[in-house]
């Protein structure tokens, strides 16, 4: 019963993430004032907050854990990552190629943590090819 509400919960604050990274994102190659309203600011942060407690509740409930299970190893260090080239795109980018570059790597990441996920190997969709 818990297991399917928390994987909803976490998929569904998932999806809502990366399609706001996306469009903070365009906004931000479009200079667009919209990137500093309030709500814009403190969304994504109560988006992310609600994703990373499903994903530990998530954890706790199927009994696997980074470091003992490869893919959930995999997603972790992958979401590090995303998340210093989100950083790099959104706010720490010295010009608006460098935030392109981070935005689009942080766009490709968040897709290959979705496939380790939905596969539960530590290459994803990435395994297909080889």
């Amino acid at each position: 019963m818990l297991y399917p509400a928390l994987k909803h919960l976490h998929m569904t604050c998932a999806l809502l993430s990366f399609t706001l990274f996306a469009l903070r994102g365009m906004w931000m190659l479009q200079e667009n004032p919209l990137l500093q309203k309030r709500v814009v600011r403190i969304l994504p942060h109560v988006i992310d907050t609600f994703l990373l407690l499903s994903a530990v509740g998530l954890m706790f409930v199927v009994n696997q854990y980074p470091f003992v299970h490869d893919w959930l190893t995999v997603k972790l260090f992958a979401l590090i990552a995303y998340i210093v080239l989100g950083n790099v795109a959104l706010k720490r980018g010295p010009t608006v190629a460098i935030r392109a570059g981070a935005w689009a790597a942080a766009l490709l990441l968040f897709i290959f943590i979705a496939s380790v996920a939905l596969t539960h190997h530590p290459l994803g969709l990435l395994n297909l090819l080889v």
